[in-house]
């Protein structure tokens, strides 16, 4: 079984300190995945992995590790889906839990808003992060750390000899 970890989808994560909190709390380590170099605390649990530029290369690297003791950190909803295919436990960065009950509504909900900034509706963007969103944040990456240490070892499936 993997050890939990948590990666960071960090190209326009505002919610990175709060990750890192967590994480001391926990010794967890911490991948933080940008496309340009991006500022990362000099300690040994965070590592900061620079990316291709290619348009989906964070996504592509972090979508290609995540695993079921990951937590992934991101707002991207097309790259939630893929993490939550992979087992991981997905959280926006305001704490909101991805999960397979969800997806499809957020799917559907991104659809819809790139359909109507496509055809000229003003949608405006996301609520700026207040306090209320990092402690939900805090809250959500605490709650999940608590379940992937409560669930049992995996076990390996019987050889065959």
């Amino acid at each position: 079984m993997n050890p939990i970890e948590i990666l960071v989808d960090a190209d326009a994560c505002p919610v990175k300190e709060e990750v890192y909190r967590v994480a001391r709390r926990y010794g967890l380590a911490v991948k933080v995945v940008a496309n340009a170099w991006i500022n990362v605390p000099q300690e040994p649990l965070f590592e900061r992995v620079l990316v291709g530029e290619g348009f989906d290369a964070a996504d592509d690297w972090i979508a290609e590790r995540a695993h079921g003791s990951a937590i992934v950190v991101t707002g991207d909803i097309p790259l939630a889906k893929r993490c939550l295919d992979a087992g991981a436990t997905v959280l926006g960065p305001t704490g909101r839990p991805f999960t397979e009950a969800s997806i499809g509504n957020a799917l559907a909900g991104r659809a819809l808003m790139e359909h109507l900034r496509n055809i000229g509706e003003v949608t405006g963007g996301p609520r700026p992060m207040d306090k209320r969103a990092r402690s939900s944040l805090l809250s959500a990456l605490d709650e999940a750390v608590v379940k992937l240490r409560k669930r049992p070892p995996a076990i390996p499936p019987a050889s065959s000899s």
